[in-house]
């Protein structure tokens, strides 16, 4: 059964496209929800550039004989059009007669109202408006296009039975044929376990590309004096040192090393080994574009506040591990000079090629789909990328935990052969920070 979906203004700007994913169902944009996006079509951020596209999606529909305000046939079967009333409605006793989104909110009312042909459903990523939609008897949902479910992000380590001497074999060999029709996703963790001693395990890696189950190949001695403490730690290190994979996704809560064992593998592969020419470090400052600022000081000293926690964590690195190269717990200022480690704002990603080169976004959960896609479309031939974040930790008001860039890429790829994705659930920070995040 066909049906009318209004959409609020946070749809369009989260996804300009979302006027084409409603199959054949009519989609109605309120005139308010116009005047809104007008307000946000001159700001640099990717808010404002979400507004110009969608503006110019509309003004594409319109023709010689076609108006929005009638309504405009879309391919896939459903109308889309601008409704416009009379005069400005307004909303009962204990709402803001005054308020942008009450004028949204009433348009949804009217359509009901007026079209009882078929059921008119209110579209926001607003909680808060979808409350008072119900309030007021107007069926209400959350943009569901690019929403990932919370179970299909968990990582679980999967059990594989066998004999005490295949797990033999699978220590001395490093690997072990994988079954014949695997249940599992290319690149996640494997516990084989011996069927008659649940005590003898071993822990590896499906290769989808070879069809076997493969040994971790994480050293003792870790990465730069930073040792795994935990199985789902080894596994992110494998992950993280294998040229094979070029997208990883590190979730978990803070403390679990996610930050930490990214920038140590980098830092590896960059100045160790010399397998990528550069190691860039970023993060999204809030919202993703926003300019530097108003503080005092150079370009530099804007962004240290933001970037301090890179900093920290390669100083502990440096500090950590740096006695054997000499370096000291001061030597990344050395590299960070020579370019060798760049660390920077996704500010000016836009428009860059970023070739053979070892990239780590941080905080990836603040960015929306859109925004991950510009800065993975990025990548050059030889690059790898490593997302992490918390998707129970979200500042930007336009994403949620279901809705994020990191959410998103970490379900879309887990079919791939090239990417990983890591689930990390217990802090190593310290015991303190492990039950505060646990207990607060």
């Amino acid at each position: 059964m066909k049906k009318n979906y209004v959409l609020d203004t946070n749809v369009l700007l989260y996804d300009p496209r979302a006027i084409f994913k409603f199959e054949d169902n009519d989609v109605i944009l309120p005139i308010y929800v116009i005047e809104e996006i007008d307000t946000f079509k001159r700001e640099t951020t990717e808010r404002g550039r979400n507004a110009r596209m969608i503006s110019r999606l509309l003004d594409e529909q319109r023709g010689p004989d076609r108006s929005l305000s009638r309504g405009v046939q879309l391919e896939s079967g459903g109308l889309l059009k601008i409704w416009i009333h009379e005069k400005r409605p307004t909303l009962g006793v204990g709402l803001d007669r005054h308020s942008q989104d009450q004028a949204i909110l009433q348009t949804a009312i009217d359509v009901r109202d007026k079209d009882t042909s078929k059921p008119t459903v209110f579209v926001t990523m607003d909680t808060n408006l979808r409350i008072r939609a119900d309030a007021v008897g107007i069926p209400s949902e959350t943009y569901e296009n690019q929403r990932v479910d919370d179970e299909s992000l968990e990582q679980p380590f999967y059990d594989l039975e066998m004999d005490g001497a295949g797990i033999d074999a699978f220590f001395q060999d490093g690997h072990v044929a994988a079954p014949a029709t695997p249940t599992f996703f290319p690149n996640v963790a494997v516990m084989l376990r011996d069927a008659s001693s649940p005590g003898h395990t071993a822990l590896g890696r499906y290769d989808a590309t070879k069809g076997q189950i493969v040994a971790l190949r994480v050293s003792r001695e870790g990465v730069l004096g930073v040792r795994p403490r935990n199985r789902e730690q080894t596994f992110a290190l494998d992950v993280l040192l294998d040229d094979s994979i070029r997208l990883v996704t590190l979730l978990g809560k803070a403390g679990t090393g996610k930050t930490l064992m990214a920038i140590a593998a980098g830092l590896k592969r960059t100045t160790e080994d010399g397998t990528f020419t550069r190691l860039v470090v970023s993060r999204p400052i809030m919202p993703l574009g926003r300019d530097i600022g108003f503080l005092p000081g150079d370009v530099d000293e804007k962004l240290n506040p933001w970037m301090q926690p890179i900093f920290d964590n390669l100083e502990f690195l440096f500090s950590n591990g740096g006695a054997k190269s000499g370096r000291g717990s001061k030597g990344f200022l050395d590299l960070l000079e020579s370019g060798t480690i760049q660390v920077e704002p996704l500010t000016y990603i836009r428009g860059r090629s970023l070739p053979n080169q070892f990239l780590i976004v941080d905080e990836a959960q603040n960015l929306t789909p859109h925004e991950v896609k510009t800065i993975i479309t990025r990548c050059g031939e030889g690059t790898k990328i490593i997302l992490t974040g918390d998707p129970q930790q979200i500042d930007n008001p336009y994403v949620d935990h279901a809705s994020n860039g990191l959410s998103v890429v970490a379900e879309r790829f887990k079919r791939e052969r090239i990417a990983a994705h890591v689930v990390l659930t217990k802090g190593e920070r310290s015991e303190l920070a492990e039950l505060a995040a646990n207990l607060l």
